[in-house]
Formats: structure tokens, C-alpha cells, sequence
């Protein structure tokens, strides 16, 4: 199933402001570039702070960043591949694919570039 859209897992405004960039971010635009994919930054929101998931179990991360997310309603009927820059437990990504289907994306695919062990 072809991808329709390419979306960085977003950092909380907060966050984002403190590091001064989001890294899943720079790696998503520069992969559908290469690609020649549609990117939408903006279409997934990060609604609440969460605490860094470093250091937390699998399930305190499930609970850290359960309902953190939210997306815009033009991502319905879309295939978006969601791009991170590193996955542990998968519990972000999942967060996230939860609040894209919510708004009626047709399937979602996840990219991460480091997997952690």
C-alpha cells in the first residue's frame, strides 16, 4: 500500500522549544524528500508535556504517553508513515498511530532509525 503522507512524531511545544529542534522531525522531511513523498509536519500533535521516556518500564511508557496525541482530520483516508528517531517499546509510536486512526487515517506505517535495546 503506497504511503500518502509523512509525519515526524511530534515533540511537545515545550520540549521542542528547550532543544531548540525536533529531531524525529529533521529525519522525517529529509526522508520524503529522498522519497518524494508528501511531509506534513504539523498534521500530529503532541497535546500534553509527558516526562522523557528514558528510564521508565514498558508499561509506565504505555500509560506516559497514552491520549498525548492528536491529529487533524485531513490525514482521514490517508496512508501515513510516522518517522521517530529512536524506539524502545514501540509505546510512542503506538500512541501516536492511535490518535491518526482516531481522525480516520486509512493505515498507518512506522520508520524508526535506532532501535533500542
Amino acid at each position: 500500500m503506497p504511503v500518502d503522507l509523512v509525519l515526524p512524531i511530534p515533540l511537545h511545544a515545550e520540549r521542542e522549544r528547550k532543544r531548540g529542534y525536533n529531531q524525529s522531525a529533521l529525519l522525517a522531511h529529509a526522508f520524503s524528500q529522498e522519497a518524494a513523498l508528501p511531509y506534513a509536519e504539523h498534521a500530529l500533535h503532541r497535546t500534553r508535556f509527558t516526562t522523557p521516556q528514558v528510564g521508565l518500564t514498558a508499561v509506565e511508557r504505555l500509560v506516559n504517553v497514552q491520549d498525548a496525541f492528536t491529529a487533524d482530520d485531513w490525514v482521514q483516508g490517508r496512508h501515513v508513515l510516522l518517522i521517530d528517531d529512536v524506539c524502545t517499546t514501540g509505546a510512542t509510536m503506538a500512541a501516536a498511530a492511535n490518535a491518526l486512526c482516531a481522525a480516520g487515517a486509512r493505515a498507518v506505517s512506522g520508520y524508526c532509525v535506532a532501535r533500542a535495546v
